[in-house]
């Protein structure tokens, strides 16, 4: 599974400024966290007032500091461009990334040809925004694959995302993502891939039960044929865990349980058929966090103290 570090992101105040006044120490240290990535995304939102033309000050400050290919997320498309001028190696970036609306469907194919890159293609649209279901998002995504089919964008170079929705405001899209997985996987020939937001399942939950949602629901998806996630690279555990799910090298017996999980999503099995040691609070965490993904217990900020 690619990994790509998302902590250079304007949403966050503390990264806002710092790009805003160009604090070159305050990035270089976030690049160092993100090493144990495939890739950094830089979110640099619209790109305009303080931050117009900020790749150009960026882009070489991430150059110096590390080889890892850069995911250019930005809504300003001139911007992206821009970006891509500026990289040795745009055949191995991401652009993050299209909607399924025709202008900027239309303008970012052009940008994927051109400088031979990835593109993230999201499963919404203006008019319809996220759909509630997979076949839902399925439809986007076809529309959005006609197009690159048309444009001659290569099949390995599109990563779909079907779009997490937090789970605190609607359990059921935790398994509706898995199921436009799959259905994304099984539908394509020769093959796409597809790639999620993974910190978006938690967003608006207490920072103390972030990180277990967050690792159980990447053990899913990477049960379900996930290619490629943008995550929290502070999170080393996440990291280790997703490295030892694609290695299948399991070191302890949380690492085994983790395997069960991600062995279930795969075999489309069911929560029963997972075995754990009950008197272990870890597991029993995870597996509380398992049942309320699969919509199987009703959320609740404490539910891991219940």
């Amino acid at each position: 599974m690619i990994l790509i570090g998302e902590n250079i992101h304007i949403i966050s105040k503390t990264v806002r400024n710092a790009l805003e006044s160009k604090d070159e120490n305050f990035v270089k240290n976030l690049l160092k966290i993100m090493q144990n990535c495939d890739a950094v995304d830089l979110n640099i939102g619209p790109a305009k007032g303080n931050l117009d033309k900020i790749f150009d000050w960026l882009l070489p400050i991430c150059t110096a500091e590390t080889k890892l290919p850069i995911s250019f997320d930005s809504s300003n498309i001139d911007a992206i461009e821009q970006g891509l001028k500026l990289t040795a190696n745009p055949q191995n970036c991401f652009i993050n990334s299209t909607t399924a609306d025709f202008e900027k469907l239309e303008r970012l194919t052009d940008l994927a040809i051109k400088y031979n890159c990835n593109l993230i293609a999201l499963a919404m649209s203006k008019e319809t925004g996220i759909p509630k279901n997979a076949d839902g998002r399925m439809d986007l995504i076809l529309s959005i694959y006609e197009k690159c089919i048309e444009k001659e964008v290569p099949s390995d170079k599109i990563f779909f995302d079907p779009l997490i929705l937090p789970l605190n405001i609607d359990q059921t899209q935790a398994t509706e993502v898995i199921n436009a997985i799959r259905m994304i996987k099984e539908s394509f020939e020769p093959k796409v891939n597809t790639l999620v937001g993974l910190s978006n399942i938690s967003n608006g939950m207490p920072s103390e039960i972030r990180q277990i949602v967050n690792r159980v629901y990447g053990v899913m998806l990477s049960g379900a044929g996930l290619d490629g996630a943008i995550i929290d690279a502070t999170d080393i555990e996440l990291v280790k865990i997703l490295r030892m799910i694609e290695c299948n090298n399991p070191q302890n017996d949380i690492d085994k349980l983790y395997i069960n999980i991600s062995n279930m999503v795969q075999c489309f099995g069911e929560v029963e058929d997972i075995h754990y040691d009950k008197s272990d609070t870890q597991q029993e965490k995870i597996f509380k966090t398992l049942k309320i993904l699969l919509n199987k217990e009703v959320f609740s900020n404490s539910y891991t103290q219940l």
